[in-house]
């Protein structure tokens, strides 16, 4: 018995190439994300920002969220000074070394599998702090963190 695949395989001309490159995807991927991010900010920034597995890299200054905020698994590298969020803010498995200073998270903030290694001072998360499998989540306890950063309302995950 002959296999479907295996005709296809043999005619000259493969219809399972894709049309278009990894490339050609990749780029048109970004520049879906950055509309996406624009037609948010025109609609007046309200409700959940879901930027999960996007290609990312930075977000724009002023950039107010009205619900939560999902980086996670993206290549974000930072966060604008001036970012406001009136949700949580996910930014699990990115690369994101720092959060700005005064930055206030009024849901949860999940930092898990990011290379963070400080915290500003003064940062502000009324809900849980998720550090795990970070550098600075291998340096302090949660009792130093908690110490440290009084700002911290709600439960030090490490």
């Amino acid at each position: 018995m002959i296999k479907l695949l295996d005709i296809l395989r043999e005619s000259e001309e493969s219809i399972l190439v894709p049309r278009r490159s990894k490339e050609e995807r990749e780029k048109n991927h970004a520049i879906a994300t950055q509309k996406k991010i624009k037609q948010y900010i025109a609609d007046g920034g309200k409700g959940d920002l879901n930027l999960s597995n996007t290609p990312i890299t930075t977000l724009p200054q002023g950039l107010k969220v009205g619900g939560d905020l999902y980086l996670d698994d993206t290549k974000i590298t930072s966060l604008p000074q001036d970012l406001e969020v009136g949700g949580s803010i996910n930014l699990r498995n990115t690369p994101i070394t720092t959060v700005p200073q005064g930055l206030e998270v009024k849901g949860y903030l999940d930092l898990g599998n990011t290379k963070i290694t400080s915290l500003p001072k003064d940062l502000k998360v009324r809900g849980n702090l998720y550090l795990w499998f970070t550098p600075i989540s291998k340096k302090y306890t949660k009792e130093q963190i908690n110490q440290m950063h009084p700002g911290i309302k709600g439960e030090v995950y490490v």
